[in-house]
C-alpha cells in the first residue's frame, strides 16, 4: 500500500554513473553514500530518523550503516546484536567476500528474523514498523533486521468487562501480543491469521483470525470483500472499521460485535465465528454478531448454569424494561388514568399538584440530566466520577421535587430506568435512542402511540442480518440446540453441538454424557 517513493535525486545521484532508473524501478543503488541520501530525502526534515555508519575494523571495505527510527527499535538488540558483531567479526577469514551481504546475514548478524529486500517500499515500510535497516557498499539489497521496541502498555484485566471469576488478562494496543493471547488459548494450527494493512497515510495492520474448518468461507470472503473496500486515509482504533464494516449502517445496534478479553474472543473462534484484530486497539471485532450476544457474560460460563441463567434472564429483562417503562408510565398518568388502581391514582395525582411542568417533558428533562451525570462520570477520573455521580443524582433529584420542578414518581422513573439502563453497557447506545423513540410516541398517541413504535422497533430488529446471519436468531426460535444459550445457560454437558448457521460446517462441540455412558 505504500506509494512508490520518486524523491528528488541528490547531486551525487544524478553525477553517478549508474543509471537513473533506479529508484523510479522501486531498488536501490551500489553506492552506499547515494543509498544514504536517497533515505534522508524520503524522510526529510524528519529528526527521528537514525542513520548510523560503521565498518568492520578488519575489512575496510566492509563499510556499513543502520537505518531506524528512535524510539520504535530496542536500542539493546541495535548494539550488542548488529553493530556489536558487524564491528568486531573478523570478515577477512572464513567469509566469501563475493556476496558479503548473505554471509553478514547467515554468520555475524545475530537477530530471529532476518530479511533480504531489494524493493524501496518494503524498506521504508519496515522501517516504519519498527525494525532496523542494514545497509553495506556495493549492494543494491539490504536487510531487515527484526529490532521493534518502545514503550507499550502491559497486560491488565480490561476496565470495560471486569469479572469476579475467569481469566483477569485483556488485550492491549500491540497486535502481536493480541494474537499471542489468542494462541495460547488455542493451540491449535487450524486457528489461522490473516494480514492487511487498512489506511492510505496509516497503513494500519489488520489481522483476521478464524479457524479453518469451524468458520464460513463465507462470511470469511466477505468480510475480506468489506475491508478490501474501505479507502480512509487513516485507523485510529477499531471503531473506524467497524463503523465501515457494519450492516444496516444507519441502525443504532451494533452488528459487530467488539471485546478486550482474550477468553472471550477465543470462545467465539470456537463457535465458528471470525475475528479481526486492529493494530493500536484493545477491541477486537467478532463477526457475525447476534442480538443475544449483547445480553451474554464471560462469567456466565464459568460460574453455576442455573445462577448464570438468572443473570442473563435478568440483563434481557432490564434492557427491555429499560425502554419501556418510561413510555408505558407516561401513557397511563397522561391518557390511561382508568388503568390504574384509584388509591395509587390519587397518589401520583397529590404528587403532581402544583408541578407547572407536563409530566411528558419532566421525564425527557430528567432523561437528559441523568445522561449528562453519566458521561461527565465516564469521562473524569474514576474517584470524582464516581462523586459526580452520586452527589449530582441525590441532590439534583431532591431539589427538583422539593422546587415543585418535577414530581416524585418522575424521579423514580428515571433513575429506575437509568440504573437498568447501565446494567448491559454494551446495548447503552440503542437503548438511549429507542427509549426516547418510544417517550415521543406515548406523549402523543399514549398505548396506542407506544404500541405503534414498539411494533416499528421489532420489525427493524427482525429486518437486520450481520453477515448474511439473522440478527434476531435463537431469540425468536429457540427450539433447537441454539436455545439452549440463548436466553439461558444450559448446562455444559447438554451444549453437545454449536450454533447452527455460524458453524454448519462442524456442528459437533463435544460427545454427549449419554454416548460415554453407553
Amino acid at each position: 500500500m505504500f506509494k512508490k517513493y520518486q524523491k528528488r535525486k541528490p547531486e551525487s545521484i544524478m553525477n553517478s554513473k549508474e543509471t537513473n532508473n533506479d529508484v523510479e524501478n522501486n531498488s536501490l543503488y551500489k553506492s552506499l553514500g547515494n543509498n544514504i541520501s536517497l533515505f534522508k530525502n524520503i524522510f526529510e526534515n524528519d529528526e527521528t530518523l537514525i542513520i548510523r555508519e560503521f565498518q568492520n575494523k578488519r575489512l575496510k571495505t566492509a563499510q556499513c550503516c543502520i537505518i531506524y527510527f528512535d524510539g520504535m527499535v530496542n536500542t539493546e538488540i541495535v548494539n550488542e546484536n548488529i553493530i556489536q558483531p558487524v564491528l568486531s567479526c573478523d570478515l577477512s577469514e572464513d567469509i566469501e567476500s563475493d556476496n558479503l551481504l548473505e554471509e553478514l546475514k547467515k554468520k555475524v548478524i545475530v537477530s530471529n528474523n532476518v530479511t533480504l529486500e531489494t524493493g524501496i517500499n518494503k524498506m521504508v515500510s519496515s522501517v516504519i514498523n519498527g525494525d532496523t535497516l542494514f545497509l553495506l557498499e556495493g549492494y543494491d539489497k539490504a536487510l531487515v533486521i527484526s529490532s521493534k521496541g518502545g514503550q507499550a502498555r502491559s497486560i491488565s484485566e480490561p476496565r470495560s468487562s471486569r469479572v469476579v471469576r475467569g481469566p483477569r488478562e485483556g488485550f492491549t494496543e500491540s497486535i502481536m501480543v493480541n494474537l499471542s493471547l489468542v494462541r495460547r488459548k488455542i493451540k491449535n494450527p487450524d486457528l489461522k491469521f490473516k494480514f492487511k494493512e487498512i489506511g492510505e497515510r496509516t497503513h494500519t495492520k489488520t489481522c483476521i483470525c478464524y479457524i479453518e474448518g469451524l468458520a464460513m468461507e463465507g462470511i470469511l470472503s466477505e468480510l475480506e470483500q468489506r475491508l478490501d473496500k474501505i479507502e480512509i486515509d487513516g485507523v485510529m482504533d477499531s471503531g473506524y472499521i467497524q463503523e465501515l464494516i457494519k450492516d444496516a449502517p444507519y441502525s443504532p445496534f451494533e452488528t459487530v460485535g467488539s471485546s478486550e478479553r482474550p477468553d472471550v474472543i477465543a470462545a467465539k473462534l470456537l463457535e465458528g465465528r471470525i475475528a479481526l484484530f486492529v493494530d493500536g486497539s484493545p477491541f477486537v471485532l467478532t463477526v457475525p454478531f447476534l442480538v443475544v450476544e449483547n445480553f451474554q457474560a464471560n462469567e456466565d460460563y464459568y460460574n453455576n448454569y442455573i445462577f448464570s441463567t438468572m443473570n442473563r434472564l435478568m440483563r434481557g429483562f432490564t434492557a427491555v424494561t429499560s425502554i419501556t417503562i418510561p413510555a408505558l408510565f407516561l401513557s397511563i398518568v397522561t391518557y390511561h388514568q382508568e388503568m390504574l388502581p384509584t388509591p395509587l391514582l390519587l397518589s401520583i395525582s397529590a404528587s403532581r399538584q402544583n408541578v407547572p411542568i407536563p409530566t411528558a417533558v419532566s421525564l425527557f428533562i430528567m432523561f437528559l440530566i441523568f445522561d449528562i451525570l453519566r458521561e461527565a462520570g465516564t469521562r473524569m477520573p474514576s474517584s470524582i466520577g464516581q462523586a459526580v455521580n452520586i452527589v449530582g443524582t441525590l441532590v439534583l433529584g431532591q431539589a427538583a421535587v422539593e422546587a415543585r420542578l418535577v414530581s416524585a414518581p418522575v424521579i423514580i422513573v428515571t433513575a429506575l430506568t437509568g440504573i437498568m439502563t447501565l446494567i448491559n453497557m454494551n446495548f447503552i447506545s440503542a437503548t438511549i435512542i429507542f427509549r426516547n423513540f418510544l417517550l415521543l410516541g406515548a406523549s402523543f398517541l399514549g398505548v396506542y402511540g407506544f404500541l405503534l413504535c414498539f411494533i416499528i422497533l421489532y420489525l427493524h430488529l427482525m429486518s437486520i442480518r450481520s453477515f448474511g446471519v439473522p440478527y434476531m436468531m435463537n431469540v425468536t426460535r429457540a427450539r433447537n440446540h441454539d436455545g439452549q444459550d440463548a436466553w439461558i445457560r444450559a448446562p455444559w454437558w447438554t451444549m453437545t453441538l454449536r450454533p447452527k448457521i455460524i458453524a454448519a460446517k462442524d456442528l459437533v462441540r463435544q460427545s454427549s454424557r449419554k454416548s460415554k455412558e453407553k
